[in-house]
């Protein structure tokens, strides 16, 4: 058989997706310890219920697609417009932001888009990440080609931002003229934000370098800060420089029901190689409705019941809760000695080691020794080194029994 090429980016990259990699470690002890009770606070995936009024939502849908008065088939690549409106309204325009329905793109979840945004931007485009950064944003580059080589841990065309402990997690801005910048806020895996002036200096310093931000916003429901932004279009000019996504996973505990969107404004233009001026929006259509058939209208129309005032109590005391186990863990880890940020406007707490104990050291003395699983740091960037991630997604007893834990652990 003639040699098939294949795509070789895909060769380049480490050979195991962090998760995947901490998943095989989980079940490899399990099926060495099947008695130990093992408390996950590795993986940000939920454990609270669907919401009632997101279920009851769900159920009307179901059975009007058992009818065919009222079944549906294709929908719009683009979302239904009952969710478009919803999520323009509650989500932008109750902040003094102007996002029309029009600009407003549902999906499958976050993830997938972040990852086929790509598709818009030529190979060439150079990238900036804040680091240490959520792992998709550097896969999918570096699976498009625009990553170079990878070598001691980094991609030699990435400009790696650093936001540790002594920068105060704020990441300076790039000393290369990027292209592409990720942004993630309220940030994954450090659990900080950016105040108003921050993300305003990252919106003034794309336009003017003619960067585009994509901003990834999938835990802004988890802020209770007054004044930190929960869209970058609250900052002046953001429409003109900034894709934001989001996603209904942690805001409403859609983790296994999959919807997310993505905000594409009308302003946001390049340039062509002519010089024309190109519609980023119009470029995101036209690769959804080739490449995409929309979200379930099932799953929709439970993403639209988040927004009536029984979805937003519900889903409001399900966030209530799982940012009670933040600072549930927050104090534990503050009581044990254990340096550790966010857990205040984000479900993830950012665990800095003594010096000496590497990331996975740390990863597998904890699961041994205190049957928890965290997530190593040094799988999220080079500036992960040294520290470790826990999330505040398990339940409330299994969350202080992990407490319990770590106050009796000696490093």
């Amino acid at each position: 058989m003639e040699q098939i090429k294949l795509n070789s980016n895909f060769l380049s990259i480490p050979e195991s997706y962090l998760f995947s990699e901490v998943a095989a470690k989980v079940a490899a002890y399990r099926k060495a310890y099947p008695e130990a009770t093992i408390i996950s606070l590795g993986i940000g995936d939920v454990t609270t219920p669907i919401a009632p009024a997101i279920t009851e939502a769900m159920h009307k849908a179901v059975d009007e697609m058992a009818d065919a008065s009222t079944f549906h088939g294709y929908g719009p690549e683009q979302g239904y417009l009952f969710l478009r409106e919803a999520i323009a309204r509650e989500d932008y325009e109750a902040r003094g932001v102007d996002i029309s329905p029009e600009e407003i793109f549902i999906s499958d979840g976050a993830k997938s888009d972040l990852g086929n945004i790509g598709d818009l931007f030529s190979a060439g485009c150079r990238v900036a990440v804040t680091d240490p950064v959520y792992p998709v944003y550097v896969d999918t580059t570096a699976m498009a080609g625009r990553a170079g080589r990878f070598s001691s841990g980094r991609w030699d065309r990435i400009e790696y931002l650093p936001a540790t402990a002594a920068n105060g997690f704020i990441p300076p801005l790039p000393s290369r003229q990027p292209d592409l910048i990720y942004l993630c806020y309220p940030n994954n895996p450090t659990g900080t934000v950016l105040s108003r002036d921050e993300l305003k200096v990252w919106v003034d310093f794309a336009r003017d370098n003619r960067c585009i931000i994509l901003f990834d916003s999938a835990y802004e429901a988890y802020i209770t800060t007054p004044g930190v932004p929960h869209s970058i279009y609250e900052i002046e000019g953001a429409r003109e420089v900034a894709i934001e996504f989001r996603s209904f996973s942690k805001r409403a505990g859609f983790t296994g029901l999959r919807c997310g969107y993505t905000v594409v404004p009308e302003a946001l233009k390049l340039m062509d190689a002519e010089g024309n001026t190109i519609s980023l929006r119009k470029l995101w259509l036209r690769r959804q409705t080739t490449k995409f058939n929309g979200a379930s209208y099932i799953i929709q129309r439970g993403a639209a019941a988040v927004y009536t005032p029984e979805g937003l109590r519900q889903t409001g005391e399900q966030i209530e809760a799982y940012m009670d186990n933040a600072h549930t863990l927050l104090e534990a880890c503050r009581r044990a000695d254990l340096e550790a940020f966010g857990g205040q406007d984000a479900p993830y707490l950012w665990v800095r080691l003594p010096d000496g104990v590497s990331s996975w050291e740390m990863f597998d003395r904890m699961l041994t020794e205190l049957n928890i699983v965290c997530t190593p740091g040094c799988g999220f960037g080079p500036a992960g080194e040294g520290y470790v991630r826990l999330t505040a997604f398990n339940t409330p007893e299994a969350t202080r029994e992990a407490a319990r834990r770590l106050l009796n652990f000696k490093i």
